[in-house]
């Protein structure tokens, strides 16, 4: 009997809905910050959390069933996401990935490296722990839309550059960038690359080979898989300092006992998120943009701090000059609506979103903009109401602020 055919002999969870936070009047538009595990992944978690408990590296018949269920999840990811099995890295998520690769190329002596402006913690802040060792940091400058000016690469100064790490999809507006010269110049100079694709991932079609990255971070809370489990993708015959030592689990280069229910769940969720992906991201994109176009035509003046063509289909960055973005965030919490101003990773600061500033928002645009990420548990139903109460909040505040 397979893996698969154990499960299916599972019984199965009677809610097979989504349980829309809707039914209790409140509307969950945060889903760059995480997203409700489907009902399909919690029951492959639970699975093998009951069947499959052993350790992955022990040697008797127990161990080497888990083994099993934890390679073929290592293999599912692998395929969906265009990589080999050797390729994939189990890490407890796409903070730990990231931090690995940026530690990992950055083991040698003090050099440079280039990020974006306006990068994920994650980054941002691995990256000013290389400065405390004396590396040099090379911010590459975006435009107006947030999208990385391509005639800046040739004069990066390669010869000190020693990794590149770039968000392929930004958490906070949704903005994709465009990889390949970037790519094309870190291949012809032997420079490693780093791709963030933590919001993008599950979202949006990826092939890590195509990318032409050295590695790729993600992390399945972001599509509708279990917390507590993501990946670094690491091209074959790449060399990667560890981060942490102590057991020889995924080849040396993340010790500890494998996580092997999450692991299934992750490749449970990413397989349900590219089953039918084209109808999963019009769907998205019709609820967000008609969302955008009721808040445009009832809150003015707004700005759309993302634009159409390439971004998250999932995602809206919008501001509302003359609202003050944290009073607005409270109150909309208050009306229902669940929402955020940036990355919840920063959520304890009161500073701007670097990455407005970055693409030189005025003031009152990056302090009015919230960010409203919808997933495939919102339902159509919910835009309308939605609009109206942040419409209705928009013009509250507002009044209050011109009184």
């Amino acid at each position: 009997m397979t893996v698969q055919d154990e499960q299916a002999n599972e019984p199965q969870s009677a809610d097979s809905g989504n349980g829309s936070a809707a039914e209790a009047g409140r509307i969950f538009f945060d889903a760059n910050s995480t997203t409700r595990p489907y009902p399909q992944v919690i029951e492959t978690v639970a699975h093998h959390l009951r069947l499959a408990y052993a350790n992955p590296g022990s040697r008797h018949a127990e161990g080497r069933k888990a083994r099993r269920v934890f390679e073929e999840a290592r293999e599912k990811i692998a395929d969906l996401l265009g990589a080999s099995p050797g390729e994939v890295i189990f890490t407890s998520g796409g903070t730990e990935a990231s931090n690995m690769a940026i530690s990992g190329f950055a083991s040698c002596v003090p050099e440079a490296v280039a990020l974006t402006a306006g990068e994920h913690p994650a980054t941002s802040e691995s990256c000013q722990a290389l400065v405390q060792r004396g590396w040099e940091l090379v911010n590459m400058a975006v435009d107006a839309d947030g999208r990385l000016l391509q005639d800046q690469f040739a004069a990066l100064p390669w010869e000190q550059l020693k990794l590149v790490t770039l968000i392929l999809a930004h958490n906070e507006t949704g903005v994709i960038q465009d990889t390949d010269a970037l790519a094309q110049h870190c291949l012809q100079r032997g420079v490693p690359l780093h791709i963030d694709a933590v919001q993008a991932v599950g979202k949006i079609p990826i092939n890590f080979r195509e990318l032409q990255a050295t590695s790729l971070s993600l992390g399945a809370h972001k599509f509708h898989g279990p917390r507590g489990i993501g990946a670094l993708l690491l091209r074959e015959g790449v060399n990667l300092a560890p981060l942490q030592y102590g057991g020889h689990q995924e080849s040396g280069r993340r010790p500890g006992t494998e996580m092997v229910a999450l692991a299934a769940g992750m490749a449970r969720a990413l397989e349900i998120c590219h089953t039918d992906m084209n109808s999963r991201i019009t769907a998205l994109q019709t609820m967000r943009d008609e969302l955008e176009q009721r808040l445009q035509a009832t809150c003015e003046p707004t700005v759309i701090n993302s634009p159409a063509g390439y971004r998250l289909p999932n995602t809206l960055n919008i501001s509302f000059p003359g609202v003050d973005g944290e009073a607005m965030l409270v109150a909309l919490d208050l009306t229902g609506i669940a929402c955020s101003l940036g990355s919840t990773c920063s959520s304890g600061s009161a500073e701007p979103a670097p990455v407005l500033m970055a693409m030189g928002r005025p003031e009152d645009v990056y302090k009015s903009a919230v960010r409203f990420t919808l997933s495939s548990d919102n339902r159509p139903e919910e835009i309308l109401i939605a609009a109206q109460r942040i419409a209705a909040v928009v013009k509250r505040l507002r009044d209050i602020a011109s009184s």
